[in-house]
């Protein structure tokens, strides 16, 4: 039996998608919580976003986007609904918990299982009474180089929420630091390593511990691909260069974390296809052949929603394909 995704349009074979999947991106969220008022992708913006991701779509063959706005992040499944809809591409909605600075206040005295149970309520049965179901957890963040208490509650909680549904959860670790002690977290409450993927890690130029978070199962998300402000894609080269050549390359995702909207290409920013246009040419020049850009872009992704190697049943269609497996 192939292989499922829960998408904001509802269940997906994991063999119709064809094309690349964007592995953690955001459609529409509110970071403003702090003074940062740039940290937002508004109904404003939608129109640009669907013209960005029609086009990605297009030329790329764009199959998939994993939507990894969370509760408290300004989450709008409906509008990544139309999205998907106007776009032609399929998004994956998520639920979960951010990082402690955007903890509701009643996390404080909420317990791990009940915050547990809150989120299996929105995975079995919709966001918000919207009937719209999540696909993965996450983005369930920590920032340092251990989770702080209320962190660790809201990672056990995604934990525990994942054994009980067959999800998988994907973290924030803030500037790539903490990762070891988030799967080591994660998995002491029960969660496979293999569901796992570690976020931020192109931000981390630490070769050695993604070597150890790839050895012990997890995936290694090299995902704010064309944030040079944060990190060189240079240096992005350099460790995702080192993490193939030590043979983990079915534990590497990638994605370019749009989490503005001036990163849109409509104001002058990297946009969405900042991995296909620029860093995937880059990672060809090195020499890594088509076979292995479609495990990083299509096949490890899509394992790690579904836990399975069924979603592979072939190569990718020349040029891309449609979401839902037809010509485009």
């Amino acid at each position: 039996m192939n292989a499922s995704l829960q998408t904001v349009s509802g269940p997906l074979p994991a063999s119709a998608v064809r094309g690349p999947v964007l592995a953690h991106e955001h459609l529409a969220l509110d970071l403003t919580r702090g003074a940062d008022s740039a940290a937002t992708l508004t109904p404003g913006h939608r129109a640009a976003i669907t013209e960005e991701l029609a086009s990605l779509r297009a030329e790329f063959g764009l199959g998939l986007l994993i939507e990894l706005t969370c509760r408290g992040m300004g989450r709008d499944v409906a509008a990544m609904a139309r999205i998907a809809a106007d776009s032609g591409v399929a998004v994956v909605a998520a639920t979960g918990w951010y990082y402690e600075p955007f903890h509701p206040a009643e996390l404080s005295r909420t317990s791990a299982e009940r915050l547990a149970r809150t989120l299996v309520g929105e995975i079995e049965r919709g966001c918000g009474g919207s009937g719209i179901r999540p696909g993965v957890i996450g983005e369930v963040g920590s920032h340092g180089d251990r989770p702080s208490e209320p962190e660790a509650r809201t990672l056990t909680a995604a934990a525990l929420a994942a054994t009980a549904t067959g999800l998988s959860v994907a973290t924030h670790a803030q500037f790539g630091r903490g990762g070891l002690a988030q799967l080591e977290l994660l998995t002491a409450a029960g969660l496979s390593p293999d569901r796992v993927s570690i976020g931020h890690q192109d931000l981390l130029d630490d070769p050695a511990v993604h070597r150890e978070l790839a050895a012990a199962g997890a995936y290694i998300a090299f995902d704010t691909v064309g944030k040079e402000s944060y990190q060189s894609d240079r240096v992005r080269l350099r460790l995702l260069l080192a993490l193939l050549e030590s043979g983990h390359a079915d534990r590497v995702l990638l994605s370019c974390d749009v989490s503005r909207h001036g990163y849109l290409v409509s104001e002058g920013g990297m946009g969405y296809g900042h991995l296909f246009r620029s860093f995937l040419p880059r990672l060809r020049a090195a020499g890594v052949d088509e076979e292995m850009i479609d495990r990083l872009t299509r096949r490890n992704p899509l394992r790690f929603l579904t836990g399975r190697d069924g979603a592979d049943d072939g190569p990718p269609e020349p040029g891309g394909g449609r979401a839902d497996g037809a010509p485009r």
